[in-house]
């Protein structure tokens, strides 16, 4: 896993770039956070396919676990990916509604991403 640092004139944001898998349980989302906030951001974007396809299946609760450590510690976060085919009601209902509050956010791309997170 690699960390990117993107300074923008308001904030800086973590990009996280990897092949593999890099959230599969709260502690690893806790760790990503601890993570990016030493390098003195928190704000962070993460591809969808770094995090374990079960979190997109909100029956299960890991979405709900995990996002709200985010929450809690102050965190927001992009999952940038191609959301556009989602079949479940629920999850749709669950992007539209995160990026209207903004701390968590869905976005197609890296650079809506740090528009969004930069404050743009």
């Amino acid at each position: 896993m690699e960390i990117n640092i993107i300074k923008t004139e308001k904030t800086d944001i973590a990009e996280i770039k990897s092949d593999e898998i890099i959230i599969t349980e709260v502690h690893d989302a806790l760790d990503l956070m601890a993570d990016c906030n030493y390098q003195g951001a928190r704000n962070i974007i993460i591809r969808k396919e770094n995090i374990i396809p079960e979190f997109f299946d909100l029956k299960t609760g890991i979405a709900g676990e995990i996002l709200q450590k985010f929450s809690t510690y102050n965190v927001r976060l992009a999952i940038i990916g191609d959301f556009s085919n989602v079949s479940s009601k629920s999850l749709r209902d669950f992007i539209f509604e995160s990026n209207k509050a903004g701390r968590i956010l869905f976005l197609p791309g890296r650079e809506e991403a740090i528009n969004k997170l930069s404050g743009c």
